[in-house]
Protein backbone atom coordinates (compact mmCIF):
# COMPACT_ATOMS: atom_id res chain seq x y z
CA UNK A 1 0.00 0.00 0.00
CA UNK A 2 0.71 3.51 -0.66
CA UNK A 3 0.46 6.33 1.90
CA UNK A 4 -1.49 9.09 -0.51
CA UNK A 5 -0.64 11.57 1.56
CA UNK A 6 1.44 12.78 -0.78
CA UNK A 7 -0.94 13.31 -3.50
CA UNK A 8 -0.95 17.01 -3.92
CA UNK A 9 -4.53 18.49 -4.38
CA UNK A 10 -5.62 21.70 -4.53
CA UNK A 11 -6.20 23.48 -0.82
CA UNK A 12 -10.21 24.45 -0.44
CA UNK A 13 -8.64 28.57 -1.11
CA UNK A 14 -6.88 27.58 -3.90
CA UNK A 15 -10.12 25.99 -5.33
CA UNK A 16 -11.81 28.53 -4.47
CA UNK A 17 -9.84 30.68 -6.43
CA UNK A 18 -9.72 28.69 -9.46
CA UNK A 19 -13.53 28.24 -9.29
CA UNK A 20 -13.69 31.40 -10.24
CA UNK A 21 -11.52 31.62 -13.08
CA UNK A 22 -12.74 31.44 -17.08
CA UNK A 23 -10.60 29.43 -18.62
CA UNK A 24 -10.87 26.64 -21.62
CA UNK A 25 -11.62 23.82 -19.57
CA UNK A 26 -14.76 25.59 -18.17
CA UNK A 27 -17.41 23.86 -20.34
CA UNK A 28 -19.77 23.17 -17.60
CA UNK A 29 -23.78 23.80 -18.14
CA UNK A 30 -25.52 24.70 -14.58
CA UNK A 31 -25.84 22.10 -12.40
CA UNK A 32 -26.42 21.71 -7.99
CA UNK A 33 -23.00 22.29 -6.45
CA UNK A 34 -20.21 21.67 -8.69
CA UNK A 35 -17.00 22.07 -6.11
CA UNK A 36 -17.52 21.41 -2.64
CA UNK A 37 -14.27 23.57 -0.85
CA UNK A 38 -13.96 20.97 2.20
CA UNK A 39 -10.59 19.04 1.13
CA UNK A 40 -12.42 17.13 -1.70
CA UNK A 41 -14.77 17.08 -4.31
CA UNK A 42 -18.58 17.65 -2.70
CA UNK A 43 -21.83 17.24 -4.22
CA UNK A 44 -21.01 17.29 -8.13
CA UNK A 45 -23.29 16.42 -10.00
CA UNK A 46 -22.71 15.62 -13.91
CA UNK A 47 -24.60 18.63 -15.66
CA UNK A 48 -27.10 17.73 -18.03
CA UNK A 49 -24.56 17.29 -21.28
CA UNK A 50 -23.45 14.15 -19.17
CA UNK A 51 -19.44 15.73 -19.41
CA UNK A 52 -17.46 17.45 -16.95
CA UNK A 53 -14.53 19.03 -16.78
CA UNK A 54 -12.61 20.22 -13.56
CA UNK A 55 -9.52 22.61 -13.88
CA UNK A 56 -7.29 22.83 -11.57
CA UNK A 57 -8.45 18.93 -9.72
CA UNK A 58 -4.76 18.37 -8.42
CA UNK A 59 -1.91 20.83 -8.48
CA UNK A 60 0.50 20.23 -11.29
CA UNK A 61 2.87 19.13 -8.58
CA UNK A 62 0.87 16.12 -8.98
CA UNK A 63 0.60 16.06 -12.18
CA UNK A 64 4.30 16.01 -12.91
CA UNK A 65 5.02 13.26 -10.15
CA UNK A 66 2.40 11.56 -12.21
CA UNK A 67 4.12 11.98 -15.68
CA UNK A 68 7.74 11.07 -14.43
CA UNK A 69 6.12 7.89 -13.47
CA UNK A 70 4.97 7.18 -16.21
CA UNK A 71 8.26 8.09 -18.30
CA UNK A 72 9.49 6.05 -16.28
CA UNK A 73 7.91 3.54 -16.84
CA UNK A 74 8.18 4.30 -20.95
CA UNK A 75 12.13 4.00 -20.31
CA UNK A 76 12.26 1.01 -18.31
CA UNK A 77 10.17 -1.70 -19.75
CA UNK A 78 11.56 -4.45 -21.44
CA UNK A 79 11.03 -5.60 -25.53
CA UNK A 80 12.43 -9.06 -24.43
CA UNK A 81 9.46 -11.84 -24.93
CA UNK A 82 7.36 -8.90 -25.86
CA UNK A 83 4.42 -9.67 -28.77
CA UNK A 84 5.10 -6.64 -29.92
CA UNK A 85 0.90 -5.49 -29.79
CA UNK A 86 -0.72 -2.77 -31.40
CA UNK A 87 -3.78 -1.26 -30.08
CA UNK A 88 -5.84 -0.15 -32.99
CA UNK A 89 -8.19 2.68 -32.47
CA UNK A 90 -10.47 1.27 -34.91
CA UNK A 91 -9.78 3.62 -37.68
CA UNK A 92 -7.44 2.14 -40.16
CA UNK A 93 -7.88 -0.53 -42.96
CA UNK A 94 -8.73 -3.39 -40.90
CA UNK A 95 -10.71 -1.67 -38.48
CA UNK A 96 -10.35 -4.04 -35.12
CA UNK A 97 -9.14 -3.62 -31.75
CA UNK A 98 -6.61 -6.20 -30.34
CA UNK A 99 -7.69 -9.56 -29.55
CA UNK A 100 -4.93 -11.56 -28.67
CA UNK A 101 -4.14 -12.67 -25.30
CA UNK A 102 -1.79 -10.48 -24.40
CA UNK A 103 -5.04 -8.02 -24.34
CA UNK A 104 -7.25 -10.25 -23.36
CA UNK A 105 -5.45 -10.95 -19.92
CA UNK A 106 -4.49 -7.73 -19.22
CA UNK A 107 -7.29 -6.39 -16.86
CA UNK A 108 -5.67 -7.83 -13.72
CA UNK A 109 -1.90 -6.76 -15.14
CA UNK A 110 0.32 -3.96 -16.43
CA UNK A 111 0.88 -4.57 -20.16
CA UNK A 112 2.11 -1.89 -23.10
CA UNK A 113 0.33 -1.51 -26.27
CA UNK A 114 1.80 0.03 -29.38
CA UNK A 115 1.18 2.91 -31.62
CA UNK A 116 0.21 1.30 -35.19
CA UNK A 117 1.84 4.00 -36.92
CA UNK A 118 5.32 2.86 -34.40
CA UNK A 119 6.34 0.09 -37.00
CA UNK A 120 7.60 -0.33 -40.36
CA UNK A 121 5.50 -2.13 -42.93
CA UNK A 122 8.11 -4.75 -42.34
CA UNK A 123 7.47 -4.54 -38.42
CA UNK A 124 10.43 -3.38 -37.27
CA UNK A 125 9.96 0.22 -34.72
CA UNK A 126 10.74 3.76 -36.31
CA UNK A 127 10.98 5.61 -33.24
CA UNK A 128 12.28 5.11 -29.37
CA UNK A 129 11.11 2.37 -27.42
CA UNK A 130 9.86 5.24 -25.12
CA UNK A 131 7.88 7.13 -27.50
CA UNK A 132 6.60 4.21 -29.24
CA UNK A 133 4.00 3.08 -26.76
CA UNK A 134 -0.06 4.03 -26.78
CA UNK A 135 -1.17 2.72 -23.83
CA UNK A 136 -0.56 0.61 -20.59
CA UNK A 137 -3.27 -1.27 -19.27
CA UNK A 138 -5.24 -2.22 -17.42
CA UNK A 139 -4.48 -2.66 -13.92
CA UNK A 140 -2.43 0.73 -12.42
CA UNK A 141 -4.91 1.42 -10.05
CA UNK A 142 -4.06 -1.81 -8.18
CA UNK A 143 -0.23 -2.70 -9.38
CA UNK A 144 1.48 1.02 -9.82
CA UNK A 145 1.56 2.60 -6.19
CA UNK A 146 1.56 5.79 -7.55
CA UNK A 147 -1.64 5.55 -9.63
CA UNK A 148 -3.03 3.05 -7.31
CA UNK A 149 -2.80 6.12 -4.56
CA UNK A 150 -4.86 8.42 -7.11
CA UNK A 151 -7.32 6.06 -7.74
CA UNK A 152 -8.20 4.51 -4.03
CA UNK A 153 -7.63 8.11 -2.58
CA UNK A 154 -10.41 9.57 -0.29
CA UNK A 155 -11.43 12.26 -2.99
CA UNK A 156 -12.02 9.30 -5.61
CA UNK A 157 -14.10 7.52 -2.92
CA UNK A 158 -16.07 11.19 -2.32
CA UNK A 159 -16.63 12.01 -5.71
CA UNK A 160 -17.68 8.37 -6.35
CA UNK A 161 -20.28 9.04 -3.37
CA UNK A 162 -21.69 12.47 -5.02
CA UNK A 163 -22.65 10.55 -8.38
CA UNK A 164 -24.28 8.68 -6.51
CA UNK A 165 -22.77 5.17 -6.45
CA UNK A 166 -24.13 2.43 -3.80
CA UNK A 167 -21.62 0.14 -4.60
CA UNK A 168 -18.44 1.60 -6.67
CA UNK A 169 -15.84 -0.77 -8.54
CA UNK A 170 -12.69 0.35 -9.85
CA UNK A 171 -11.66 -1.37 -13.63
CA UNK A 172 -9.60 -0.47 -16.72
CA UNK A 173 -7.12 1.83 -15.46
CA UNK A 174 -4.76 3.49 -18.26
CA UNK A 175 -2.28 5.66 -18.92
CA UNK A 176 -2.54 6.84 -22.46
CA UNK A 177 -0.06 8.70 -24.52
CA UNK A 178 -1.41 10.31 -27.58
CA UNK A 179 2.71 10.19 -29.00
CA UNK A 180 3.86 12.74 -30.60
CA UNK A 181 3.65 12.37 -34.55
CA UNK A 182 1.95 9.13 -34.45
CA UNK A 183 -0.96 9.70 -31.70
CA UNK A 184 -3.49 7.68 -33.01
CA UNK A 185 -7.28 9.09 -33.61
CA UNK A 186 -10.10 8.00 -31.06
CA UNK A 187 -13.12 7.78 -33.31
CA UNK A 188 -16.51 8.91 -31.30
CA UNK A 189 -17.63 6.20 -29.09
CA UNK A 190 -19.13 5.31 -26.20
CA UNK A 191 -17.31 3.88 -22.87
CA UNK A 192 -20.80 1.72 -21.65
CA UNK A 193 -19.62 -0.10 -25.36
CA UNK A 194 -17.12 -1.71 -23.79
CA UNK A 195 -17.86 -1.95 -19.83
CA UNK A 196 -21.73 -2.74 -20.36
CA UNK A 197 -23.75 -3.37 -17.45
CA UNK A 198 -27.82 -3.21 -16.64
CA UNK A 199 -28.64 -0.74 -16.08
CA UNK A 200 -25.90 1.16 -17.63
CA UNK A 201 -23.50 2.39 -14.94
CA UNK A 202 -19.94 3.34 -16.33
CA UNK A 203 -18.05 6.40 -15.67
CA UNK A 204 -15.06 7.55 -16.63
CA UNK A 205 -12.23 9.73 -14.18
CA UNK A 206 -9.93 10.78 -16.89
CA UNK A 207 -6.99 13.29 -15.34
CA UNK A 208 -4.88 15.42 -17.93
CA UNK A 209 -1.10 14.87 -16.82
CA UNK A 210 -0.02 17.25 -19.67
CA UNK A 211 -1.79 20.36 -20.82
CA UNK A 212 -4.44 18.83 -23.67
CA UNK A 213 -4.67 21.09 -26.27
CA UNK A 214 -6.81 20.41 -30.04
CA UNK A 215 -2.99 20.19 -31.67
CA UNK A 216 -1.35 17.04 -29.46
CA UNK A 217 -5.22 15.33 -29.36
CA UNK A 218 -7.87 16.98 -26.46
CA UNK A 219 -10.63 15.21 -26.33
CA UNK A 220 -14.17 16.47 -27.77
CA UNK A 221 -17.69 15.41 -26.26
CA UNK A 222 -21.45 15.63 -28.62
CA UNK A 223 -23.23 16.96 -25.10
CA UNK A 224 -26.34 15.36 -24.53
CA UNK A 225 -25.66 12.72 -27.07
CA UNK A 226 -26.42 10.14 -24.32
CA UNK A 227 -29.98 11.10 -24.81
CA UNK A 228 -29.65 11.06 -28.87
CA UNK A 229 -27.34 8.14 -29.15
CA UNK A 230 -28.73 4.95 -27.29
CA UNK A 231 -25.61 2.32 -26.25
CA UNK A 232 -26.21 -0.32 -28.85
CA UNK A 233 -22.93 -1.64 -29.74
CA UNK A 234 -21.04 -3.88 -27.61
CA UNK A 235 -17.17 -4.58 -27.47
CA UNK A 236 -17.14 -8.40 -26.16
CA UNK A 237 -15.24 -11.40 -26.71
CA UNK A 238 -15.20 -13.54 -30.37
CA UNK A 239 -17.12 -16.69 -29.59
CA UNK A 240 -16.07 -18.15 -32.43
CA UNK A 241 -12.53 -17.14 -31.85
CA UNK A 242 -9.82 -16.03 -29.14
CA UNK A 243 -10.11 -12.43 -29.66
CA UNK A 244 -12.78 -10.40 -29.84
CA UNK A 245 -15.42 -8.03 -32.07
CA UNK A 246 -17.87 -6.06 -31.94
CA UNK A 247 -21.55 -6.78 -31.57
CA UNK A 248 -24.79 -4.67 -32.92
CA UNK A 249 -24.71 -1.76 -34.78
CA UNK A 250 -22.20 0.73 -36.04
CA UNK A 251 -21.16 3.34 -34.14
CA UNK A 252 -22.85 6.37 -34.21
CA UNK A 253 -21.84 8.66 -36.59
CA UNK A 254 -22.62 12.47 -35.07
CA UNK A 255 -21.34 15.28 -37.19
CA UNK A 256 -18.84 17.33 -36.42
CA UNK A 257 -21.26 20.06 -35.88
CA UNK A 258 -22.20 17.93 -32.83
CA UNK A 259 -18.87 17.83 -30.86
CA UNK A 260 -17.29 20.30 -28.61
CA UNK A 261 -13.21 20.78 -28.10
CA UNK A 262 -12.54 20.30 -24.05
CA UNK A 263 -9.09 21.89 -23.90
CA UNK A 264 -7.57 21.58 -20.69
CA UNK A 265 -4.23 22.15 -18.84
CA UNK A 266 -2.60 19.63 -16.57
CA UNK A 267 -4.11 19.28 -13.03
CA UNK A 268 -7.56 18.58 -14.84
CA UNK A 269 -9.91 16.10 -13.83
CA UNK A 270 -12.89 14.91 -16.75
CA UNK A 271 -15.90 13.04 -15.86
CA UNK A 272 -17.32 11.11 -18.49
CA UNK A 273 -21.05 9.11 -18.62
CA UNK A 274 -20.53 5.95 -20.11
CA UNK A 275 -23.63 6.97 -22.74
CA UNK A 276 -22.12 10.70 -24.08
CA UNK A 277 -20.58 10.26 -27.49
CA UNK A 278 -16.85 11.45 -27.42
CA UNK A 279 -13.71 11.49 -29.57
CA UNK A 280 -10.10 12.56 -29.59
CA UNK A 281 -7.89 13.25 -33.28
CA UNK A 282 -4.74 11.84 -34.22
CA UNK A 283 -1.40 13.77 -32.73
CA UNK A 284 0.91 15.26 -35.59
CA UNK A 285 2.11 17.50 -33.19
CA UNK A 286 5.81 17.97 -31.54
CA UNK A 287 4.44 17.39 -28.11
CA UNK A 288 3.16 14.46 -26.05
CA UNK A 289 -0.31 13.93 -24.48
CA UNK A 290 -0.02 11.67 -21.05
CA UNK A 291 -3.08 11.18 -19.48
CA UNK A 292 -4.30 8.73 -16.57
CA UNK A 293 -7.44 7.23 -16.71
CA UNK A 294 -9.83 4.85 -14.97
CA UNK A 295 -13.35 3.56 -14.68
CA UNK A 296 -16.14 2.79 -12.14
CA UNK A 297 -18.87 0.83 -12.21
CA UNK A 298 -21.86 0.15 -10.24
CA UNK A 299 -21.16 -2.87 -8.07
CA UNK A 300 -25.09 -3.91 -7.87
CA UNK A 301 -25.55 -3.22 -11.49
CA UNK A 302 -25.16 -6.44 -13.77
CA UNK A 303 -21.65 -6.90 -15.35
CA UNK A 304 -22.03 -8.70 -18.91
CA UNK A 305 -20.01 -11.93 -19.00
CA UNK A 306 -19.49 -11.26 -22.57
CA UNK A 307 -17.70 -8.37 -22.16
CA UNK A 308 -13.82 -7.84 -22.89
CA UNK A 309 -12.75 -7.20 -19.87
CA UNK A 310 -13.59 -9.93 -17.09
CA UNK A 311 -12.41 -9.78 -13.84
CA UNK A 312 -10.51 -12.58 -12.07
CA UNK A 313 -10.41 -14.94 -9.44
CA UNK A 314 -7.02 -12.91 -8.13
CA UNK A 315 -8.08 -9.76 -8.86
CA UNK A 316 -11.75 -8.97 -8.68
CA UNK A 317 -13.33 -5.74 -9.59
CA UNK A 318 -11.72 -3.48 -7.31
CA UNK A 319 -14.52 -2.40 -4.25
CA UNK A 320 -13.38 1.63 -4.24
CA UNK A 321 -15.37 2.51 -0.64
CA UNK A 322 -13.47 -0.07 0.90
CA UNK A 323 -9.91 -0.72 -0.82
CA UNK A 324 -7.00 1.59 1.19
CA UNK A 325 -4.91 3.39 -1.34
Amino acid sequence: MTNSSNLQFLTPEQKQQASTLETTCSLREPSENLLGLNGRASNIRLPLNRYLVIPNFFTKETADGLRARASEMLETFSLEGHPMTTFSTGTGEEKKHIGDAYFLTSGDKIRYFFEEEAFDKQGNLVVPKSRAINKIGHALHELEPKFRALSLSKQMKGLAHDLDFQDPRVLQSMLIFKQPKIGGEVPPHQDSTFLYTEPLSARGFWFALEDCTAENGALSFAPGSHKKYPVNRRFIRDPNSTGVTFRGEEEHQAPDSEFKLAECKAGSLVLIHGSVLHKSPANRSDKSRFIYTFHVIEGNAEYDGDNWLQPTKEMPFTPLFTAEP
